[in-house]
Parts: structure tokens; C-alpha cells; sequence
């Protein structure tokens, strides 16, 4: 009889574990040769030449490799970027190998080090008075207390129609709840922090008093922030990543908040306008990257940040399928991945939607490929559908039943 080899496709640790087990690997050897089968390629920018060289050298030694541009090896160039190959265990083993070695490898070591513990080490998020559990899905109901958002813009004017749509979300399984008082489509009038205030403080306050689930409220007024905070709101979603109010970091660690912060590329007035990238995943997560350090700089502990991509801000059709494409890139940051696809613009240029109401089927696809390539938090406006959706997509990729 033939071997008859197959492919097989062990993208986690856990895909890992079950595949040897069920040859009946003994359990030590289950232990030492799970980071033997999981490879990554992680890349490094901006490498001087005979820093590369020495990282090649030492892929090589440990049975990896190294790529790096044309000129590296014989130095006619100044820098190189570099894409380290290699099993989790060979880039281990680089870690303890590199701080023997000059030209700032010492340092690389520990970011290297680093970014091997984080991967996929994400568990909890926690808020002011929760912690959500990220090892399942998170869904995040929509509440737009505004007249002008571009789907659900004048639903909830009243504080009657905010408790109707909690509580059908509620119904539906939703988590938690992200209120907004400001609407961040692309073109969207700004709002006075009076305004803002007077539409959000209400309904936080209404919110807390009738349902048990955390809340999050959408805004970048440190102000707006620090009252709704006071009001019992749990989570702070801040679409500029901190970076439109100096004080918003402060006043996210002074409360104990949690904090979502997400990339974009300048206001929602001007965000459309220069939607083009050399290198989209290189800028969003350099972005992320400095959001996340905002905030430790602030006192905001990392179980308390998750990040967000910001699918449809500063970003073309091309870009937020390119984003969906390569989540994975963005959950390798070691926190929680906030998504949010709900009804949005680009999903009606692909499928032929120029109504956002026509654009359920296409939102549903989004957050299910989202799901499978390291989404943890769904902000969304439809709960129901998505709740069932992102279910069975976790299902199937952590081979286990939800219940």
C-alpha cells in the first residue's frame, strides 16, 4: 500500500497539540516538538547591513534563514529590511543566542523575545468594573445616539428607543454595549463637547442602571471620556488611537478604564481623502504600536488596551480587504482585536450595495473570515446574525463547541 502523504495545515499551537496526540505522541515529546511545527516569518525594518548579516548567519546556523535586500552581504548599501524564517523553536533559540552579539541585537533580542510570548497569549480584557473573557467572542451592539451616523443615524433620540435597542441586543447575545455621540463616518459634522455630553452621560447612566453588560463609549474628548467614566461606562473606544486629545491617556489610567484604540489617517472630514500606503500593515501597526505606548506611558495596564485597525477610516476598498487578509499581523501584537465591518461603505463597492440596509450577507462574511484570522471583539449593529456567525467561525477554528 502506498503512504499516500497529505498536507497538513497547523497554523496554532493547539492545532499542534491535537495532531500529535492523536498519533499518540508520548506527552514529553507533544511538549519539545510543538514549536518545532509552528513556523513564522517575522519581519524587521531598517536594519543596518552588518546587523543583518549577522542575523543571517545565525538563521542559518540554526537551521532558518534570513532575507535581506541585494547589496546586504558585500555592504554597498546602508540598511536593509530583513524577514527572519523560522520555527517558534529556532527563533527561540535566536533569542538567547542574540545578546551576545553588537551592533544593537542585544535589544532585538528582548522585542524578539517578546513578540514570541505575546502571540496568541491573549485571555482577558478588563474595564473599570469587568473582565471579558477573549477566549471566546466578544460582540459589541452599536448604540447611536446620534442624527447623523450613516446607518443607524436618528434611531435612538430618546432614552425609550436607547433601552428598546439595548434590550433586543441583550436578547440577541450581545456582550457589551459601544455608545456613540458623535458620528465618525467619513465627512461627519464635528459636535461640541456639550452636545456630546448631553447625548451620551444619559444614556450611559440609564444603561448601567437596567442591564449588567459592560459599556464602552465611543468618543476622543478626554472630557467626554472622564464623565462618561464617572457615569459607569467601563471601556473607552477612541477612533485616534489617543492622539487627538493629549489628555485622553491620562484620564483612561486615572479611571481605570479599559481603552479600544484604533489606527486613522486624520479626521473623519478629511480621512478619504488620501486613502493610499507604500506599506498599509507596516503604517497601521507602527500606529497601534505608538497608541499602545501612549497609554502604558500613562499607567493603563496591558490587560486593559485592545486594538483596532480601523477598517473604512483613511483606508480604500482594496486596503480593508488587504487589512481583513492579514488580521493574523495584527493580532501577533499580543492584544485583543477590535473589528468593526458593520455595514460599511467598501463591503457595498465589492458586493454592489450602494444602500448600507442592503449590506447584511456582506458585513456577516467580513466578521466571519475576521474570526478566523484573530478577531476577538465584533462591533457590529446587527447582534443577532453576528452572535451566530462569529460562533460557529470560532468553533471551527479552535475545534471545540461554544458551549
Amino acid at each position: 500500500m502506498p503512504f499516500q502523504p497529505r498536507v497538513l495545515q497547523l497554523h496554532t499551537a493547539e492545532q499542534v497539540r491535537r495532531q500529535l496526540e492523536a498519533i499518540a505522541v508520548d506527552p514529553c515529546g507533544v511538549n519539545l516538538m510543538t514549536d518545532k511545527a509552528l513556523h513564522i516569518n517575522l519581519l524587521l525594518e531598517q536594519v543596518s547591513c552588518v546587523a543583518a548579516n549577522i542575523l543571517k548567519q545565525e538563521m542559518l546556523a540554526l537551521g532558518g534563514d534570513a532575507a535581506v535586500a541585494r547589496g546586504t552581504v558585500a555592504c554597498s548599501i546602508d540598511h536593509t529590511d530583513v524577514v527572519l524564517m523560522g520555527t517558534r523553536k529556532q527563533l527561540a533559540q535566536l533569542v538567547v543566542r542574540l545578546p551576545r552579539q553588537p551592533f544593537g541585537l542585544k535589544a532585538l533580542a528582548a522585542e524578539l523575545d517578546t513578540v514570541l510570548t505575546a502571540t496568541g497569549a491573549v485571555k482577558i480584557l478588563a474595564g473599570c468594573r469587568c473582565r471579558l473573557d477573549i477566549s471566546r467572542p466578544q460582540v459589541m451592539g452599536i448604540i447611536n445616539v446620534t442624527p447623523d451616523s450613516f446607518y443607524d443615524g436618528g434611531v435612538c433620540l430618546n432614552l425609550d428607543a436607547v433601552l428598546r435597542q439595548a434590550e433586543k441586543q441583550v436578547e440577541d447575545g450581545a456582550d457589551l454595549f459601544d455608545v456613540g455621540g458623535e458620528s465618525t463616518r467619513p465627512g461627519a459634522a464635528l459636535v461640541t463637547m456639550d452636545v456630546e455630553l448631553e447625548r451620551v452621560v444619559p444614556v450611559v447612566e440609564a444603561l448601567k442602571q437596567r442591564f449588567d453588560l459592560p459599556i464602552s463609549v465611543d468618543t476622543n474628548k478626554a472630557g467626554v471620556a472622564e464623565a462618561v467614566l464617572e457615569s459607569g461606562a467601563d471601556f473607552i473606544n477612541d477612533i485616534s488611537g489617543l492622539t487627538f486629545d493629549a489628555e485622553m491617556a491620562t484620564v483612561v489610567a486615572q479611571k481605570k478604564a479599559g481603552v479600544f484604540v484604533m489606527h486613522t489617517r486624520g479626521c473623519p472630514q478629511t480621512m478619504q481623502k488620501d486613502t493610499s500606503y507604500h506599506d498599509l500593515l507596516t503604517e497601521v501597526i507602527g500606529s497601534l504600536r505608538h497608541s499602545i505606548d501612549l497609554a502604558r506611558q500613562a499607567g493603563v495596564p496591558a490587560e486593559s488596551i485592545s486594538v483596532d485597525p480601523g477598517i473604512g477610516f483613511g483606508k480604500s476598498v482594496s486596503g480593508n480587504l488587504e487589512l481583513l487578509r492579514r488580521l493574523d499581523e495584527v493580532a501577533a501584537l499580543g492584544y485583543p482585536v477590535l473589528i468593526g465591518t458593520s455595514r460599511k461603505s467598501f463591503i457595498g463597492a465589492v458586493l454592489d450595495q450602494p444602500v448600507p440596509q442592503q449590506r447584511l450577507y456582506g458585513s456577516l462574511a467580513s466578521v466571519a473570515v475576521a474570526a478566523q484570522n484573530g478577531a476577538h471583539l465584533f462591533r457590529v449593529h446587527d447582534v443577532a446574525a453576528t452572535r451566530q456567525t462569529v460562533d460557529l467561525a470560532w468553533a471551527i477554528n479552535h475545534e471545540t463547541h461554544m458551549a
